[in-house]
């Protein structure tokens, strides 16, 4: 698809991603959807109300009445549409800096559209093929209020507020001033905690930090986790569709590791895991102890959902699935990553034992990750090309599902282009820290090279 990557279409606010672009996006869902009624979401950033604006105008020109549901989660914005029956249009560039925004589509399921959804939205866009309602027949624009705390009540429902609450934890937040600081901060409260936060006013120009939650833009919480003796911190992304977690000693849980224990603690004999093709050997591990099955699919949400209704749709049994980012899909509670879902999943286990416990049994791998910036899309190519020959030249294993993924058996790399921003990103896992390093040193400089020679 052209238009939408792995997670919805994302951009530079009014360069790449402008309002006349994001009305032709809300024109053509509301073509395909013929729906009489759509929700709008939208996260912290600064441009998010201007493109929020463009989206009513789109929806209400085909004749779809308008709820507008103000600055919530991206899970938030999930569960309404599915308590209301009703697709929701998510302003929100997720982990992007502050100067992207983005659009995710959700259905009236509450889960993000499958890639033959998104297909027919895109080429309706592409071929302009709208659905113009007359005048008077044009959708009426509400604002909805309470959303937030709805959600919130729900999350309260699908937890096991005894357990969490007897164990009288400390929770240190980090929201990153994004939609999870609306919410978040309560919802932990509301379960027996006691929270201490940082980051926590939503702010679209995120002066804290960065809105991707990971290690080193999370020093604050660090340091926040040791200066209270917090028993666990918990970070979220600009949406807060991820959670990544801070030890008990102020160090950061590799995303990996969380995915690995919360796995552990589901799979049993016969059940799947769905997970990305970056997916670490832990997560391997953790399948094989545990006699399930692992699906790898292509990177990002839209490929993981698509995979996990197969599945289902196939008597197949999914109790968890995700990537090492902090975004985790619990089927059962519902097809969405939630921050705070997840979290809360995550503090059932600190009730029994330190997080540096949960997560000792999957220690032992280091991952290198590195990005490549590339300015036209000859730059792209020249640097996936050389990926290739690099990849079909290496005595490894390799897997093209999504980029080139090299297996070496004691340690793998992978170089695959991002698809919300204009990166190579290469990755590399290995027990021995050097080797990885070596691994991810190696492709960086043989796709550096042919970037170079553009």
């Amino acid at each position: 698809m052209e238009v939408f990557g792995s997670s919805g279409t994302r951009g530079v606010a009014n360069e790449e991603l402008t309002p006349a672009f994001v009305l032709r996006v809300a024109k053509a869902a509301g073509t395909v959807w013929g729906v009489d009624r759509a929700g709008i979401a939208r996260d912290t950033r600064r441009t998010g109300r201007m493109l929020a604006d463009a989206v009513a105008s789109g929806l209400a020109s085909t004749g779809t009445n308008v709820d507008r549901l103000g600055v919530v989660p991206t899970p938030a914005a999930q569960f309404y549409a599915e308590r209301e029956g009703v697709p929701v249009v998510v302003v929100t560039a997720s982990h992007n800096p502050p100067q992207y925004n983005g659009i995710k589509l959700v259905g009236p399921d509450g889960v993000e559209l499958a890639v033959t959804d998104l297909s027919a939205i895109e080429e309706t866009l592409l071929a302009e093929d709208y659905d113009h309602a007359p005048w008077d027949e044009t959708g009426r624009v509400r604002s909805v209020e309470a959303v937030g705390r709805d959600y919130v009540d729900g999350l309260l429902a699908a937890t096991d507020r005894e357990r969490i609450a007897d164990a009288d934890l400390t929770v240190a937040l980090d929201p990153g001033h994004g939609a999870g600081s609306l919410t978040s901060p309560q919802f932990f409260r509301d379960l027996g905690c006691r929270v201490v936060t940082v980051n926590a006013q939503p702010d679209g120009r995120f002066p804290g930090r960065d809105p991707e939650p990971v290690p080193d833009t999370l020093g604050d919480l660090e340091r926040l986790v040791s200066a209270t003796e917090a028993d666990v911190g918990i970070a979220h992304d600009g949406d807060a569709d991820r959670a990544i977690f801070v030890d008990e000693h102020g160090q950061v849980v590799q995303g990996d590791a969380t995915l690995a224990a919360l796995a552990a603690a589901q799979l049993e004999a016969g059940d799947t895991v769905v997970s990305a093709v970056n997916v670490s050997q832990r997560l391997v591990d953790v399948a094989d102890e545990a006699d399930a099955d692992l699906e790898l699919t292509p990177i990002g949400s839209t490929n993981i959902i698509t995979r996990i209704r197969e599945l289902e749709a196939d008597g197949r049994s999914v109790p968890i699935a995700g990537e090492g980012n902090g975004g985790i899909f619990f089927p059962e509670y519902r097809l969405a990553r939630d921050g705070a879902y997840t979290a809360a999943r995550f503090l059932e286990l600190v009730a029994d034992q330190p997080v540096s416990e949960i997560v000792a049994p999957y220690d032992g791998y280091a991952n290198v990750r590195r990005n490549l910036e590339y300015e036209s899309t000859a730059e792209r190519d020249a640097m996936l090309d050389a990926a290739a020959n690099h990849a079909h030249s290496a005595d490894a294993e390799l897997n093209t599902r999504d980029g080139y993924r090299l297996d070496y058996g004691d340690a793998w790399v992978l170089a695959r282009p991002s698809g919300t921003e204009p990166l190579v990103r290469i990755s590399a896992e290995a027990r021995d820290g050097e080797r990885a390093a070596e691994l991810a040193t190696e492709l960086y400089e043989t796709l550096a090279a042919a970037k170079a020679n553009v």
